[in-house]
């Protein structure tokens, strides 16, 4: 009601001073108020206190809050003085987008500036960094923390803590820790998590049993690092012990048996979890739908598909994505396109699972259409994934090298993207088709790749395809340098052998692999059997 009156006040023509447009602008940022929000942006660009550092950074705020990255940039670079909290603001705005790099690009901005980090740039900018794995960057901020007097800070140990444990760094976080003259609960939390995702299981259970009073995300890190490094019975046995679980506690157990393969124990394991009225969440769905999209378990996928609508999560993003996901491994792409198409927020990873599901299903022209809608999207721009896709798709749809090298440049100099063994490897085929071995040959060592068994893989297959025995020998070579005796090496160099009936050379290959005891295994396949008795019906 307040905020009504004072939109009243700014309708009947009464000049409003920057006080109450900060407390509208947080008022609208607080109620979600969008369109009400960008019509006071333009209230205070008529009144001009656009220019005052406190009505902008609010905007900006409002901007961040709103998922509207974008425009929250264009008002930060239109100001003539922002402030810390302004940086702070935007800083943290792209963390929590996930948008890691542009986050650490305006901390380094802020270095560089007259201002000076503050706690709040520390722990956004450490934030980044764990989540990007950059310890080195990591280790740079701690020291100029530590020479700004910030270390005494519970919340800067704590996010330091945090990013040492994210890039694989314990040994760190204990010595963070160690260091704290006071202790929160986030601060044993932190520590238990580090040690628990960097395989120390031990240590972390002797930080939970000196922990002063224990909750439910203690118990929680433990059970995940279980699950990823530990037994699972062990796991579970926890999750029946501990006080308050909740639906991440169960969510871990079915992650950790998706990753290790078991999608009949993580349906099971779901099952019990529906049983026992344990309220689920999209964490939930997208973790059980990536172990039935595994196998591609099309009915399963259906069923689970009815009860994210039933628990009313199947449009968020992340069951959103999971799903489309699930349908393009299991070979059903109109049922994909349409979830895609109806979902009312996509973020990259959800553009990448169709574009990668077309990939995968031989449909490269969808791929390369969708690849240009993407480009089009305000606030997404490609990413490496995306590019292996999308050379991929080039490569199937037999394009001319000179065709996908402009894609390949795209990704280069306009994305700013370093090339990936994949997408070296999809090139090495396009130049493959043409003929041009030598010339992909050249490009492995001009990107660095010597090294590297799966661009040499990619490069005896294109040899064979275009006939190039001495490429094709070079390669074969390499490969079994870098990786050993390999069944794929040998048949392929025998079959290139006996197409050019060199039949003294394909005896020779087999002759080898027999005194090397490398045998061709037999190609076996997953298929669904209807009525299969993995689970009953859980709808």
């Amino acid at each position: 009601m307040a905020l009504f009156k004072d939109f009243q006040m700014l309708n009947s023509g009464s000049k409003p001073n920057a006080y109450s447009l900060v407390h509208l602008t947080r008022s609208c940022t607080n109620l979600g108020w969008f369109s009400h929000g960008e019509q006071l942006h333009c209230c205070i660009l008529k009144s001009g206190y656009v220019t005052n550092v406190f009505v902008s950074t609010a905007l900006v705020n409002f901007y961040v809050k709103s998922q509207v990255l974008g425009n929250a940039q264009q008002l930060f670079d239109e100001m003539t003085e922002p402030n810390v909290v302004t940086w702070n603001t935007l800083i943290s705005g792209y963390v929590r987008s996930g948008q890691f790099t542009a986050a650490l690009n305006l901390f380094i901005q802020l270095e560089r500036s007259e201002l000076c980090s503050d706690s709040y740039s520390f722990t956004a900018v450490l934030s980044a960094c764990g989540s990007l794995g950059l310890l080195q960057l990591g280790k740079l901020i701690h020291s100029k923390i530590v020479k700004f007097g910030e270390e005494c800070s519970i919340v800067v140990s704590n996010s330091l803590i945090d990013m040492y444990g994210k890039c694989g760094s314990a040994e760190e976080s204990i010595r963070v820790f160690n260091s704290m003259m006071e202790k929160d609960p986030i601060s044993w939390n932190s520590v238990i998590a580090a040690n628990a995702r960097n395989s120390r299981l031990k240590q972390a259970f002797d930080f939970l049993h000196q922990m002063p009073e224990p909750d439910t995300v203690s118990y929680n890190e433990l059970i995940s690092g279980m699950a990823q490094f530990g037994n699972l019975e062990d796991a579970v046995d926890m999750l029946s012990r501990m006080p308050s679980p909740n639906s991440s506690s169960w969510n871990s157990i079915i992650t950790g048996y998706v990753n290790r393969g078991g999608a009949k124990e993580a349906l099971q394991f779901f099952q019990h979890m529906h049983l026992s009225n344990v309220l689920m969440d999209q964490f939930t769905f997208s973790s059980i739908l990536s172990g039935i999209a595994n196998i591609a378990a099309i009915t399963w996928g259906r069923l689970i598909h009815c009860c994210t609508v039933k628990y009313g999560v199947n449009e968020t993003v992340v069951v959103g994505t999971a799903l489309v996901d699930m349908y393009s491994k299991c070979g059903q792409m109109d049922e994909a396109d349409i979830l895609f198409g109806s979902l009312p927020a996509k973020n990259l990873i959800t553009w990448n699972t169709i574009i990668s599901g077309h990939a995968h299903n031989g449909n490269s022209d969808e791929v390369i259409r969708l690849f240009e809608q993407l480009k089009s999207v305000k606030d997404l721009q490609p990413d490496g994934i995306t590019f292996v896709n999308v050379l991929a798709a080039c490569w199937h749809n037999k394009m001319s090298f000179e065709a996908a090298n402009e894609y390949f440049e795209l990704m280069v100099n306009d994305c700013g993207i370093c090339p990936m063994p994949e997408h070296c490897s999809s090139m090495i085929k396009l130049m493959g088709q043409e003929g041009s071995v030598s010339k992909a040959e050249k490009m492995i060592y001009e990107l660095g790749f010597e090294n590297c068994g799966l661009v040499w893989k990619a490069l005896l297959g294109a040899s064979v395809t275009c006939g190039d025995i001495k490429i094709a020998e070079v390669a074969a070579a390499k490969v079994i340098e870098l990786e050993g005796d390999n069944e794929f090496v040998y048949v392929l160099i025998s079959n290139m052998y006996a197409l050019h009936r060199k039949w003294i050379d394909v005896g020779g290959t087999r002759e080898q692999m027999k005194e090397r005891r490398v045998r061709k295994e037999a190609g076996r396949s997953w298929i669904e059997v209807e009525n299969s008795n993995l689970i009953p019906s859980i709808v």
